[in-house]
């Protein structure tokens, strides 16, 4: 069992994976309206993970014997001045998700919620790869500018097909 306020965080953080999730579907939206369509393809593979993200919050709140609120979310936006405007924004998006983690681990210790901090750490983890990741394609965006060289970019970004994970 989790103290009312490790519930009301979690709560939040349901709320911020699923905003992760629609942020992500519109950066797919853009991209396809824009012929990138691999990296369409791999923004929504990000919005599918940020959607089991998002379960697993779900599924340990329920676990915990906690209630799940869900709150009304606001749009995020499809409209974004380059491909690479799309990531620079998603790289900020996953800083500003690893550090909310980071204030929960720590939020975790200070109430003494073990089995929080522990499910948390699956999270952190799994930022440190997705801001790598992001800002490899970042770099090599920024390396071959708007040439040719954004076709064999996005071709690259098309042959994205992560499993999603299982909630836990």
């Amino acid at each position: 069992m989790i103290s009312k306020k490790m519930e009301a965080a979690l709560n939040k953080q349901l709320h911020k994976e699923m905003y992760s999730a629609y942020l992500y579907l519109g950066m797919s939206a853009w991209c396809s309206e824009h012929s990138f369509n691999g990296s369409a393809n791999w923004f929504m593979m990000q919005y599918e993970e940020e959607m089991e993200h998002g379960m697993k919050v779900y599924h340990y709140l329920l676990d915990q014997g906690a209630h799940v609120e869900l709150d009304s979310m606001k749009g995020s936006g499809t409209d974004y001045e380059s491909l690479l405007s799309c990531f620079e924004q998603s790289l900020a998006h996953e800083q500003k998700m690893t550090r909310s983690f980071n204030k929960l681990c720590d939020f975790a210790i200070q109430e003494k919620d073990h089995a929080s901090y522990t499910f948390f750490q699956w999270f952190v983890n799994e930022q440190v790869e997705e801001e790598a990741t992001v800002s490899d394609v970042i770099s090599k965006l920024k390396l071959v500018g708007d040439g040719n060289g954004l076709f064999m970019i996005d071709n690259q970004l098309a042959e994205r097909t992560d499993t999603p994970t299982k909630p836990a």
